[in-house]
Order: C-alpha cells, then sequence, then structure tokens
C-alpha cells in the first residue's frame, strides 16, 4: 500500500523557531529609522509593537523557544499534514514525486495563524487591548482576528479595497471572529484621506496604502494599540519556519529529500517557512536544495524590483528596509491573489535572492488557475489564489522532470484552501481573468 498522507502526533510540534540571522554568508542590512534615516533601534520599534516581537526581530539566536500558551493553540491543528500528491502525479505523467505540506487545515484557512498566535500572545503580554493591521485576501486578517479573540484583544483590520469587494466572506469571516474590518484606502485616517482625494473614489487601493493605515491608527491610538504585520519582518519569518521544520520530519518518515523547494511570495513569509530550514540544512553542509519563490508577474518584486532601501508602506510611515522592490506607490493590478499584491519583498528573502541562494519565477495569473484547477481535480482540495502560484511551478518542474525522466523530489507549500475564493474560479471559467 502506497502512502499518502505523512502525520506526526502532537508530541513533534516542534518547540523553536528557526531565525537564519545567524547564518546568513553575509550580514542582513540594518532597517533604517524613517526620519532620521539612521539604523533602526529597538527603542523606535516600541510605538508599534509589543516587547517580544520587537525582541525577535532584533534577535540574533538561531533557535528561538515558542512560548507554552503558543503551543497549545498550534495543537489545534498542528503538526499540518504532508501529502503525497500520487493523483497529480498520475496525471501529469511524471516520473517526479510530488509532495505538499498543507496549511488550509488551520482554523482560519491558511499559514497565517503561526504568526498571529504569538504577535497577539506578546501583546497581550504587554497589556495592548487592540491591535491594528493590514490584509489583502483577508487570510491574515481572518488568522489575527481569530488569534486576538483567543487572547481577548479588540482587532481592526484595513482590508485592500479591492479584496474587500471581491472577497465578501473572508470580511464576514473576520467579523465572526469579532474584528472590525474597514476598507482601504477611508476616511478614518490622513493616509487614507489622501489617497482618496488624488484617486477616484473606486480606488482599487493596495497593501502599501492598508498598512500605512493600520500603522497611523496605532499611533494616534495613545498607547491603547500596536500594530501587527503578517509578513515581511524577520519576526515573521522566523514564525513560519515551524512549516520547514515540520516537513523535514514528515520526508525522514516518507524516506525522501526535495530536490526543489516551492513557495509562493508576496511579502515572503509563506516561502520562507518552507524553505529556511532546508536552507540552513544546506549551509550546514547538507543537500543542495533549489529553492523556487513565485510571484504574480503582475507584482515582480523579486523578478523585476531593484534591491535598494524602500519604505514598506505607502505614505513612508514605516522603516526603511533594504529588499527587493517596486517602490512603495507602485500599485499593483486588481489580481486575484490579494495576498500577493505587494510591491516589496522581506528583507531576508531579498538578501538570499542577492546571494543567488534561491531562484525566482513570476507567473500570470491565467497560468496559475490552470494549474490550480488541474490540482482541485486530481488531489480535491481547491487551492487558494496564492497558492496557485506554487501549483504552476510545481506542475512546471514535474513537466520538466517528465521531459528529462528525472525522478526528482518536489516540495511545495499549499499555504491554504481557496473556499473564500470561488468568484476568482468562478472568474476564470467565464474567461474573465486577464494577465
Amino acid at each position: 500500500m502506497t502512502t499518502s498522507k505523512f502525520v506526526l502526533p502532537e508530541s513533534d510540534i516542534p518547540t523553536t523557531w528557526y531565525n537564519v540571522v545567524p547564518d546568513l554568508p553575509k550580514g542582513l542590512p540594518p532597517m533604517l529609522h524613517p526620519g532620521t534615516r539612521e539604523p533602526l533601534t529597538p527603542a523606535d520599534l516600541e510605538p508599534l509593537f509589543a516587547t517580544g516581537m520587537i525582541e525577535q526581530e532584533f534577535s540574533t539566536e538561531r533557535d528561538v523557544d515558542i512560548p507554552g500558551p503558543v503551543l497549545d493553540i498550534y495543537r489545534q491543528w498542528r503538526p499540518s499534514p504532508l501529502v503525497r500528491a500520487h493523483r497529480l502525479e498520475k496525471a501529469l505523467d511524471t516520473p517526479a514525486r510530488i509532495y505538499f505540506k498543507y496549511e488550509g487545515v488551520s482554523p482560519s484557512g491558511s499559514h497565517k495563524p503561526n504568526t498571529a498566535v504569538p504577535q497577539a500572545y506578546y501583546s497581550k503580554l504587554d497589556g495592548v487591548r487592540r491591535l491594528t493591521t493590514e490584509t489583502g485576501a483577508g487570510q491574515w486578517g481572518s488568522s489575527l482576528s481569530m488569534a486576538c479573540t483567543y487572547f481577548g484583544l479588540d482587532c481592526e483590520v484595513f482590508m485592500v479595497r479591492v479584496s474587500y469587494d471581491q472577497k465578501p466572506y473572508r470580511r464576514g469571516l473576520m467579523e465572526t471572529f469579532g474584528a472590525s474590518v474597514t476598507a482601504s484606502p477611508s476616511d478614518r485616517t490622513e493616509a487614507g484621506r489622501a489617497a482618496l482625494a488624488a484617486d477616484p473614489p473606486d480606488s482599487t487601493g493596495s497593501l502599501g496604502l492598508a498598512i500605512s493605515e493600520a500603522v497611523e491608527a496605532a499611533m494616534a491610538s495613545g498607547g491603547a494599540a500596536k500594530y501587527a504585520l503578517g509578513s515581511v519582518l524577520n519576526l515573521v519569518l522566523m514564525h513560519q519556519t515551524i512549516i520547514g521544520q515540520e516537513a523535514q520530519l514528515q520526508l525522514a518518515l516518507a524516506d525522501d529529500y526535495p530536490d526543489v523547494v516551492i513557495g509562493a511570495a508576496g511579502g515572503g513569509s509563506n516561502f520562507a517557512g518552507l524553505a529556511l530550514p532546508f536552507l540552513r540544512r544546506q549551509l550546514g553542509g547538507g543537500p543542495a536544495v533549489r529553492f523556487v519563490a513565485v510571484e504574480p508577474s503582475s507584482c515582480p518584486s523579486l523578478t523585476q524590483g531593484t534591491y535598494d532601501y524602500d519604505f514598506g508602506d505607502t505614505a513612508g510611515l514605516t522603516p526603511l528596509t533594504k529588499m527587493h522592490t517596486l517602490g512603495h506607490e507602485f500599485r499593483p493590478p486588481a489580481i486575484h491573489a490579494g495576498g500577493l499584491r505587494y510591491h516589496g519583498m522581506a528583507p531576508i528573502i531579498s538578501a538570499l535572492r542577492d546571494l543567488d541562494l534561491i531562484e525566482a519565477r513570476a507567473v500570470p495569473q491565467t497560468a496559475c488557475f490552470e494549474a490550480g484547477v488541474l490540482f482541485a481535480r486530481s488531489e480535491g482540495i481547491v487551492p487558494a489564489p496564492e497558492s496557485t502560484h506554487a501549483v504552476r511551478v510545481a506542475v512546471d518542474e514535474a513537466l520538466r522532470c517528465r521531459e528529462t525522466g528525472e525522478s526528482q523530489a518536489i516540495v511545495f507549500s499549499l499555504s491554504g484552501h481557496g473556499h473564500f475564493d470561488m468568484q476568482a474560479y468562478i472568474d476564470y471559467f467565464a474567461g474573465k481573468l486577464t494577465d
């Protein structure tokens, strides 16, 4: 009997997160203060973030303990399964061995609670009463909303206007968890009002602008609120490494090891979560692996952006970070993969790309949905639009193996399900999606 699903007991949930920063061959360029342009200090972030988060952002520890209360919540869905995609392999007639790490089993349906829960936990320790944040497709917003309910915090979400309109059920999920959800740009902040004055009333918005609004709302709260971010930051990528650590244990059960590791990349945390633990082994003399970060061709920060200092938000309220960027005023087209519509890339992922330790590939949305439909009809799971980017490249790699005759192991992150994104598939079948 062939095994399809590799499952770990709760006792095997990793008890530490992996911080790649001390293992980088070249030091990570420091963040800069948006006003002075001097290297950022931990004190500079105190108006925005909880103490525990700031400590982790600047940490040089390789392994960081996961707090007990966070592990207790992780046990609701972790360890997540690693699945051998036998039916997809058959449909592609490929000698490749395809595995996917499925993060859609979390209560909010994606990988995002892996960082939402600890961010809410550290904020609660500081006596914070409310968290503000932004969200694109709504996966991060719904995850933070859920985490806030666990710790008795209020949650205020600025949702990019195009996704607010495209994905009402994501909005409904956030509100079910108790969050207040505002379409961005809004008239509630100076950044939002300025955008509304400059743009037509039906402005689609952007993640960069929604970040500006969420940051402004936190800073205007007089200390009652802090800000939470779902990607990009070092600490967020670190929280997500629980994915790759579990995958290593599961691949050992399968008596296999990846030749290629693939993940969708908007801000970079999903890709990093799967890839960084394998990169750790490679940097330590372990097997060589190809790492492929996949982004939308309509928002190609890694493949077409410049590697330079830039703001993380549109209004220039956030620290400047060295990253691959399309410019903080870039407004991406209104593609359905709202979680990937971000002008920049995580500093860690950008540095790895600059060092040629990872590859980057940009793919158009129609090709992604084509792969997503193939995957759904083969494996029975409808991928989120963001996840279809990883599926697309996994399929392409499997087809390459069919041409070369190589039996390589392909591992990709299926970062979430698409149950709240069915309008995107309806539009695809109706021929309404464009590249």
